[in-house]
């Protein structure tokens, strides 16, 4: 596997490792971090939580119709970057976020901006399955109700069988749309969540490692249905399995100790990675 050459992977300002183990910055990313049609473009975004630098000068577009993956050892930062995107640090008390995130070429950290209405827009799925203690039905329809994307009983039933059926789940549960959410299984609660998130209309959906709590089966399921939602929806996940990363997206972005360290094809990452941090983590030499 190739790497840099040495004036490529200098670290910023000269930083020595003991720097770094201090909190300093691995420099510039290696690869393009822009995107030819960007739904969400991220300029040197750096977070805080407290004194705790997490994420450092990090700059990744989000493209239309693709799925980036975010990988890198725990506690790199990949979640926290991740939470950026739909302002979902706002809820952490001490976290402190500055730099450029925009959707659509509009500032989502602009002053007097309601993160509410930018939460339906840029959706997230979270770790473990979250469905409410509601009906099936209600799961869906939440959104929209809140929202007023209907305006009648009729049209919300139509889609929230649309959302079920982008979602794979309409032909498992259309008998049962009154029964508990809770009573499905692991694989089927997270799909539920997927159709929750797909009803309210988002750009940009958000996934924080999707199937880490599932089994196989489910995983296969749920890595298609992310395939097919690409075709309509810009994807960012976050995963711990680098062959999940293989099969479901098109680029792939590597976070270590709060700094994107490299961003490119997937392909090439897995390949061909440039910078030796990348080829010691997807080779197992860390991680």
């Amino acid at each position: 596997m190739n790497t840099l050459a040495p004036e490529m992977t200098r670290h910023r300002g000269g930083a020595t490792a003991a720097d770094l183990a201090r909190g300093g910055s691995f420099g510039e990313t290696v690869g393009d971090v822009t995107a030819a049609e960007p739904r969400m473009v991220c300029r040197e975004v750096n977070v805080w939580y407290g004194d705790k630098h997490a994420i450092k000068d990090v700059s990744l577009d989000i493209g239309k119709n693709e799925v980036v993956a975010m990988i890198g050892p725990s506690g790199c930062g990949k979640s926290t970057f991740l939470r950026c995107l739909n302002r979902m640090n706002d809820t952490i008390d001490g976290c402190r976020v500055t730099g450029s995130i925009q959707l659509d070429g509009e500032e989502i950290y602009a002053r007097g901006r309601d993160p509410v209405p930018l939460r339906a827009q840029v959706g997230m799925v979270f770790q473990k399955p979250n469905p409410f203690p509601k009906s099936i039905y209600e799961n869906v329809a939440y959104g929209p109700r809140i929202h007023g994307l209907t305006n009648s009983r009729a049209e919300l039933d139509a889609l929230v069988e649309t959302s079920l059926r982008k979602a794979g789940l309409w032909n498992e549960v259309k008998d049962r749309l009154d029964q508990p959410g809770t009573g499905l299984s692991g694989g089927q609660q997270q799909r539920l969540c997927i159709a929750r998130t797909i009803a309210v209309s988002p750009e940009v959906i958000l996934m924080d490692e999707p199937c880490s709590a599932l089994d196989p089966i489910a995983t296969a399921i749920i890595e298609e249905l992310i395939d097919e939602l690409r075709e309509n929806y810009s994807i960012a996940i976050v995963t711990h399995s680098m062959q999940q990363a293989a099969r479901v997206s098109q680029r792939t972005a590597y976070f270590h100790l709060g700094d994107l360290i490299e961003v490119g094809e997937t392909n090439e990452i897995f390949t061909n990675p440039r910078h030796r941090l990348t080829e010691d983590y997807i080779t197992g030499r860390f991680g």
